[in-house]
């Protein structure tokens, strides 16, 4: 087998093996709750490939996928950006109540749209830069910065979310939210899937634009390979003229901006206002940027098996098998991937330093041979 295959065929089998893993735990807890294992994954699977389902599914993983790529910004940078929900609800908020605000009807849809979308940018970059800049100047871990970072903002949304701040309450409901948006800053529907009812949420474009610059800004420039060097070593990238300071705070400002844009699909694609019941979905994206190793497809692939994995509960709760099956299948993927992933990188590892030690070990040929006297 080609040296090549030698080192990715364990990274192939990792995801497979993880699956399969996380499979057979959910199985044993079906079979503990006397249900049929086979039953129940049949009918996820089927109804998981509805046609309206993968219209939710795909509209479901938009903001799943976009806020993997905000983690995964971190991660690349050594950095746990643990904030991705409090970004991206202060995001949304700030959004939603200027874009629907008097002083902004004056512009035309298309530019309202982008207003917004660089107000939830700017609103989550700021706020993911109070903990760059925590870290840079007192040397606050992140981790801990970002998660109280994330009580507060979302305190500091509670507070303004009412009626005698920027919320309003629709007639007949208790729900609170912001006015609604113009019907000329909505983003259509994209009709994706045949013989579907509904259509694909049209913020889906800018996934994929998002998973496009991920990878070529951070694969493909000066500036993305200082920021990995620097997260993988900053002492050498020090050594190399990176100012790794510099970059911790680029990479929080970057994370926090594409986190600003997770709750985008729902503000302008479905709801058209910042509701009571958006979040969540910030600890979500670190599984699934964990499951998709920091990869523009893995991240892909993982936030669409966890849409899948949400839609299909449905159907299990329907025939009265426990949803929380989805939450466990959830739960032993990420962990599975994880170790799997881990197991994988050691026996390349491995492998590839018996191959440096037998090349040391050979005779170069041409080298001549001694001759005894």
């Amino acid at each position: 087998m080609s040296a090549p295959w030698v080192r990715l065929l364990p990274r192939l089998l990792a995801p497979v093996g993880a699956l399969l893993i996380a499979a057979a735990i959910s199985s044993i807890a079906l079979l503990i709750s006397n249900q049929d294992p086979a039953t129940a994954f049949s009918s996820m699977i089927e109804y998981g490939t509805r046609p309206e389902s993968l219209v939710s599914i795909l509209n479901r993983s938009i903001d799943l996928y976009i806020g993997g790529v905000a983690v995964a910004i971190g991660f690349r940078m050594n950095l746990f950006n643990i904030g991705v929900d409090g970004q991206y609800r202060l995001a949304s908020l700030a959004a939603a109540s200027l874009g629907a605000a008097p002083f902004l009807q004056w512009l035309p849809g298309v530019l309202r749209i982008l207003v917004i979308v660089l107000i939830a940018m700017v609103v989550g970059a700021f706020w993911a830069g109070v903990a760059a800049l925590l870290k840079v100047t007192r040397g606050v871990s992140e981790v801990i910065s970002t998660i109280m970072l994330n009580f507060i903002g979302g305190q500091l949304v509670a507070y303004l979310l009412t009626t005698n701040h920027l919320g309003v309450q629709a007639k007949g409901s208790n729900d609170v939210a912001t006015p609604l948006l113009p019907k000329d800053s909505w983003i259509s529907g994209i009709p994706l899937i045949p013989d579907a009812r509904s259509e694909v949420n049209g913020f889906i474009v800018v996934a994929v634009g998002v998973g496009v610059a991920y990878w070529f800004v951070l694969g493909r420039t000066r500036f993305g390979f200082d920021l990995r060097a620097s997260g993988q070593n900053a002492t050498s990238a020090v050594a190399s003229g990176v100012n790794a300071r510099r970059m911790v705070l680029y990479a929080m400002l970057l994370s926090g901006a594409v986190a600003g844009l997770v709750g985008m699909s729902q503000l302008l694609g479905e709801r058209h206002a910042h509701t009571t019941s958006v979040g969540g979905l910030g600890f979500t994206a670190i599984g699934i940027a964990l499951l998709g190793r920091n990869s523009p497809v893995g991240i892909a692939l993982a936030a669409l098996l966890w849409a899948f994995l949400d839609r299909s509960a449905l159907i299990l709760d329907l025939n009265e098998i426990p949803k929380e099956i989805v939450t466990i299948m959830q739960g032993t993927t990420v962990l599975a991937v994880v170790v799997a992933y881990e197991l994988a990188e050691r026996i390349s590892r491995r492998g590839q330093q018996r191959r440096a030690g037998a090349t040391v070990s050979e005779p170069d040929p041409r080298q001549p041979s001694e001759v005894p006297a």
